[in-house]
């Protein structure tokens, strides 16, 4: 049985956008690694994501009176999601060198449906 190589579908998630462009260029038709590719620019969209959300939300609560501090506290939430995309970033490279397709937690299924192709 031959198996892919798990040294593309790594590199998807050690280098973001480098690792992005040589695997969507040099190896899609590698359905292995395009497949964490995809988990790897959702875990990527999901920080962001996460931090654009805060922004809009401490700048909003920032506009009431007394209530800025509020908006400063709630950058903890955005600490717990970096945090665990960390943990899932490691997860993903991983399952990356196993040779495993697995979803990475939360965000798998979503990332699995961008049109990466």
């Amino acid at each position: 049985m031959n198996r892919p190589s798990p040294i593309p579908a790594f590199i998807a998630y050690l280098l973001p956008v480098f690792g992005w462009l040589y695997v969507y260029l040099f190896q899609r038709g590698n359905s292995f690694a395009v497949f964490h590719l995809r988990q790897a620019i959702g875990l990527v969209l999901f920080l962001i994501g996460t931090l654009l959300t805060w922004m809009v939300v401490a700048w909003l609560i920032a506009q009431i009176p007394f209530a800025a501090m509020f908006s400063v506290a709630t950058f903890s939430v955005v600490m717990a999601a970096y945090m665990f995309g960390v943990v899932i970033w490691v997860l993903g490279m991983m399952n990356a060198l196993r040779n495993k397709s697995a979803l990475l937690p939360l965000i798998g299924e979503w990332a699995n449906r961008l049109p990466i192709v």
